[in-house]
């Protein structure tokens, strides 16, 4: 196995030599994983309601569990800050992460849930809209029922709360265009049962920028990958990138970091990472390594080759050595080619 990878190695910087020598809204967006706060716009929020007597809650999220068929109750409080009476319209519904970026976010109304979403029941006045008066809140009870046959495993989704005014109008022909805004609670939902974990990498790729005049400045790239969560919890990942070039020689080093993102069961997500100072010439291997603080024995690696060339400086490389080729052999031949006898004048005898 050594062998054949030096083998590989050596033809790596045999080719590279070579070439020297000749000289790349989804619903509603809530913050990401972090230090505990309520989902709030500035105008109006949305948060489990505080206890009896209390002024605020310590909870920013719903968190509950339940076994298949059982049923759990709370309550959603809004908070309306503004001067004015605010109507919304009150729905339960599942989250999703963003394809690009892998933010939290909750779908929108017009989008029907097929999870959790679907086991939230609202009162019966939430069907029409629901007004909260200036500086004042309103709470909202709700029931979530467990189906008999709901799979083991975190099931996540949020109380929302859509403003009915629509802002920003703007007229585009005969058609005005504007904005309605929301704001979400999330709910997270546990089933007991078998929890498995997983995580994977995936589809890992580089896209090089690099200068027409080779080291005149720094090429840039930018590494692509995927998370996809295949278990059945949610996972926060962290991430490691690096890179070697020929023999083993690392040119990207960087240490595991927390993503900072809640990556739900059976999302997948398409994340960048830049690399300003990207090698000009070399034979790379790209590693994107992935696992969970919260369970160590999660571990997923994916990795992708890239020749590093100039390839505007070899292109011009090689059209010159042609050219001087070219011009080489035509005077070889010149020189080859026999001269053929001047014939001589005939003078005819007197």
């Amino acid at each position: 196995m050594r062998t054949r990878t030096r083998t590989a190695r050596t033809l790596r910087y045999g080719l590279l030599l070579g070439l020297l020598g000749l000289l790349g809204p989804l619903g509603l967006l809530l913050p990401a994983a972090g230090p505990a706060a309520a989902a709030e716009n500035g105008t109006w929020g949305v948060f489990p309601t505080p206890p009896a007597g209390a002024p605020v809650t310590d909870r920013a999220y719903f968190f509950h569990q339940g076994a298949a068929g059982t049923t759990v109750s709370d309550s959603a409080t809004v908070l309306n800050s503004s001067d004015q009476d605010l109507t919304f319209q009150i729905f339960a519904t599942d989250a999703v992460n963003t394809p690009s970026g892998g933010a939290f976010a909750l779908l929108p109304v017009e989008t029907a849930p097929k999870d959790v979403g679907t086991w939230i029941s609202l009162p019966p006045e939430t069907a029409q809209t629901v007004t909260v008066p200036a500086k004042g809140r309103k709470d909202i009870p709700f029931t979530v029922k467990v189906p008999a046959d709901a799979t083991p495993g975190d099931h996540v989704g949020g109380i929302v709360a859509l403003g009915t005014a629509v802002e920003g109008l703007q007229k585009e022909g005969k058609v005005q265009v504007g904005v309605k805004r929301s704001v979400g609670a999330r709910l997270y939902f546990r089933v007991p049962g078998p929890l498995t974990p997983g995580l994977s990498v995936e589809d890992v790729k580089v896209s090089r920028s690099a200068p027409l005049l080779p080291w005149v400045r720094d090429a840039r790239a930018t590494v692509s990958y995927a998370l996809v969560n295949r278990g059945n919890v949610v996972v926060e990942p962290k991430v490691t990138v690096s890179a070697e070039g020929l023999f083993g020689r690392r040119v990207l080093d960087r240490p595991a970091r927390e993503l900072k993102l809640v990556l739900l069961p059976g999302q997948r997500v398409e994340l960048t990472e830049p690399w300003p100072d990207a090698p000009q010439l070399d034979w790379v291997t790209v590693r994107i390594s992935a696992g969970a603080t919260t369970h160590p024995d999660l571990f997923s690696r994916s990795e992708a080759e890239f020749v590093a060339v100039p390839w505007p400086a070899a292109g011009a490389a090689l059209t010159l050595t042609g050219l001087a080729l070219a011009l080489l052999t035509l005077r070889r031949r010149r020189r080859r080619t026999p001269q053929q006898p001047q014939p001589q004048p005939h003078l005819a005898a007197r």
